[in-house]
């Protein structure tokens, strides 16, 4: 076996049984998880993903284990932004927390597919149409800029969501839960699709948009297949431990967002002069400096969104 092989066969192996044990045996039906088993759980996926950084180092060498851990970094802190638009859409069709983890797992194992289906596409793309990548990285500065910028005004609404009308138009759909079920009958019979329905398709929907900044971002800190597959699953499989562990703290990281708009903006702008950087910047260099960047905006946004909350604490206590 080639060590692509070896590396592709223990992730699967790896990937396999942590679904097993953390999606599968902990996401039944009525199952409510604690803030405390949520964090273990969070602790968990962030340990495995640096567990296999460690790996990768091993079989791969540093290079490509450092543009892991800054794949899986992006993939990571966007997720976070990510979980701020679950939960709002939790929120507007008042789903019962009992049902919180069963209708995550639905969406994140949806969320994997579109995932993969998307990478392979994005990576075939890049290898046939080089060009291709400046497209990305137009996108990722225009995204950036556009997230950077944006008011609070213009929050996420789920019930204005063109995927939701669009639902409504070609389904019958119920506003209550079916308590748990995703299909319902009418008096007459026929099937009725409960809010856990649309709620479900409306997760898989919203990662879909989000994957369409995410996908080209990880490109931009590598073109290795293994690294843009193996970071934005494991970014992903910590969703839902991640739902649980922020839910409570939707508001004390409002200025995280400019930060994950910079360095969209700093890979995007990494791509389209990609050219001119590599006459004086060698890969292993560049992988380091995105790594730092990523490390340097994320960490920065969240202490800084802590420090703006405590001052605002501070005025309202002494007014």
């Amino acid at each position: 076996m080639t060590t692509d092989q070896i590396v592709y066969t223990v992730f699967g192996i790896v990937i396999a049984i942590a679904l097993i044990v953390d999606l599968g045996f902990l996401s039944k039906k009525g199952t409510v998880i604690t803030i405390k088993q949520a964090m273990s759980q969070t602790f968990f996926w962030v340990l495995l993903a640096f567990a296999f950084f460690a790996f990768l180092w091993f079989e791969e060498g540093q290079k490509i284990s450092l543009e892991y851990l800054s794949g899986y970094l992006m993939e990571w802190s966007l997720s976070v932004d990510n979980i701020f638009v679950f939960i709002l859409i939790f929120d507007a069709f008042k789903v019962k927390e009992k049902n919180y983890s069963r209708v995550l797992l639905i969406g994140i194992l949806a969320a994997i597919i579109f995932r993969i289906l998307f990478i392979t596409i994005g990576v075939a793309l890049v290898a046939k149409f080089a060009w291709v990548l400046y497209i990305f990285g137009v996108f990722l500065v225009y995204t950036g800029y556009k997230m950077f910028v944006a008011d609070e005004s213009e929050s996420f609404n789920p019930h204005d969501s063109k995927v939701y009308l669009f639902l409504k138009k070609i389904l019958p759909i119920s506003s209550n839960d079916g308590d748990g079920k995703f299909v319902i009958r009418d008096h007459n019979n026929k099937p009725v699709y409960t809010s856990l329905f649309v709620v479900v398709i409306l997760l898989a929907a919203i990662d879909l948009v989000f994957a369409l900044d995410s996908i080209p971002a990880v490109m931009g800190i590598s073109r290795n297949s293994l690294v843009i597959y193996t970071s934005n699953i494991f970014a992903v499989l910590g969703l839902r431990s991640l739902f649980f562990l922020l839910r409570g703290a939707v508001n004390e990281f409002e200025h995280l967002q400019q930060g994950i708009a910079i360095v969209l903006v700093f890979i995007g702008v990494k791509m389209l002069g990609e050219h001119y950087i590599n006459l004086w910047m060698d890969k292993s260099t560049q992988t380091l400096l995105s790594l730092l960047v990523i490390l340097f905006c994320i960490t920065g946004s969240i202490l800084y969104s802590v420090f703006v909350n405590k001052q605002k604490l501070a005025k309202e206590s002494k007014s």
